[in-house]
Formats: structure tokens, sequence, C-alpha cells
């Protein structure tokens, strides 16, 4: 492991103070609502989040900052060793609005299907947010998160209902999609290197290594069945992982000279 680059020490102290801040100054309760990525119908919006949410982490597990800047740390200097630091901070930053962007366009494609039958059978806007708000207002006071769809028409299913509900009232944070970028980026750029990384014990060459996590996340993604655990975003996973391949993909062939 080489010297740790100046932009990547930049964002790991980033990462720390806003984690610590706002889990002991701001507190967690106003945190998340300002700085996490938000449904863009939800009231939380606001339009600085796509930014805000790539520092915000977790605060029920201290393992996702914890991982997110183990892979900052591990990946993120010899990519911009290979391709200069204002490269490197467009591409850092760009996976990260990719992974909100799909993100949320993946919230539309669950959220609007239920939608468009309640608009359907004569409910107005402001009525189906009503009902939203009373549905996430329910679960949090709900010790398992469940939903209720009191007040729901009967027609529309239930499977429909609450994609639509969790789109709304689900948030992202955390620099996992950043990360995504970059763990693509260094495969592309070092494909032969051999990883060992924490949850496996054999290395295993990058070129086969990253296309698997990302392979999991997709399949995640559609599936619905997660491999790694609840309340992980994998379509931002997969969306910095596809701009982050892209952006790479197009710099390769033109010919990667430092700026």
């Amino acid at each position: 492991m080489g010297r740790i680059t100046e932009t990547v020490k930049i964002l790991l102290i980033v990462n720390v103070i806003f984690y610590l801040g706002s889990l002991f100054i701001i507190k967690p309760i106003v945190a998340t609502p300002l700085f996490a990525l938000w449904f863009p119908e939800h009231p939380n919006f606001q339009y600085w989040q796509p930014l805000t949410h790539m520092f915000m982490h977790s605060f029920a597990s201290p393992m996702h900052i914890l991982f997110n800047m183990y892979a900052l740390w591990m990946f993120g200097s010899p990519i911009e060793n290979a391709i200069g630091q204002k490269r490197f901070i467009f591409f850092y930053f760009s996976a990260g609005f990719g992974a909100a962007l799909i993100h949320t366009l993946v919230n539309y494609y669950d959220f609007q299907p239920a939608y468009d039958s309640l608009i359907n059978l004569g409910l107005s806007r402001d009525r189906i947010f009503e009902l939203l708000t009373q549905a996430e207002a329910q679960a949090r006071s709900n010790p398992e998160r469940a939903y209720s769809l009191a007040g729901f028409p009967n027609e529309v299913s239930r499977e429909a209902l609450i994609s639509m509900v969790n789109s709304f009232v689900g948030s992202a944070s955390g620099a996992s999609g950043a990360i995504m970028g970059l763990l693509v980026a260094f495969g592309m750029l070092f494909p032969n290197a051999s990883l060992g990384l924490l949850f496996i014990p054999v290395p295993i060459k990058a070129k086969y290594f990253i296309p698997i996590i990302v392979g999991i996340d997709l399949f995640s993604g559609v599936t619905g069945f997660s491999i790694f655990g609840a309340n992980i975003a994998h379509w931002a996973h997969f969306g910095g992982a596809l701009f982050g391949f892209v952006m790479m993909f197009y710099w390769k062939k033109k010919g990667l000279g430092q700026y």
C-alpha cells in the first residue's frame, strides 16, 4: 500500500467529521432528515441531498462508515495516482451523483404504478400524500416498523402499495455509490491486482472480484433478496458502478493522461 494521496486523505477526514458531528452535535434525528437522500416527493427532500448523502452513514452500526472508509483508503490512492487529482475528484463525485440518480429513478419506477392506479380511482394527489404520510408515521411508531395501509383502496394490490410506500419513506446515505465507482475503476486500471478483502479470505484478481460484487448488487436490486443484509441501497451501488464504468471506459479509450 503506497502513501495515501491528498484528496483521499481529505475525503476521509470530511466523512469522519460529518459522521461525528451528525452523531454528537447536530444529532441523528436532525441530521438524517437534512442530509440523507430522500424521495423527491417527500417533505424532507432538499436540493443539496444528492451531495450531502455521500457523507452520511448509518448511525445504527459503525461498520457502515468503517467499511466505506476502508475501501476509500484501499482503492482511492492508487486510482488518484493513476488518473490525477482533478480527474479523481470529478470521478468520485460523479459516481456518487450517478448513484443518487439511479436510486431515485428506481424509486420512481416502484412508486408510480400504485400512484397512477390511485389517481385513476379518483384520489387526489393531496389525499395520496396524506395517506403516505400517515403510513410513514404509523411505521415509525411501530416497533416492527410495519406499514399500515389503512385508507388505501382495496382495488390496488398490496404489493404495489408497499412498493410505493417504501419508495416514499426510505432515505439513502453513505459513500457506497462513489466507492462502487472506485471499485470498478480499480478493476479496470489494475485488473490483475489480487484482492483479499475483509469477508473473503482468499485473494482474488480484481478483474474477477469486482464484477462479482457489482453482479451481487444487481441481483439484489432486481430480486429484492439481499445477501449482505437489509437496508442496503443496491440500486445506488449499481448506479455508482455504472457511472464509474462509463467514465473509466471513455478515459481509457481516449488515453489516461493525468491532469
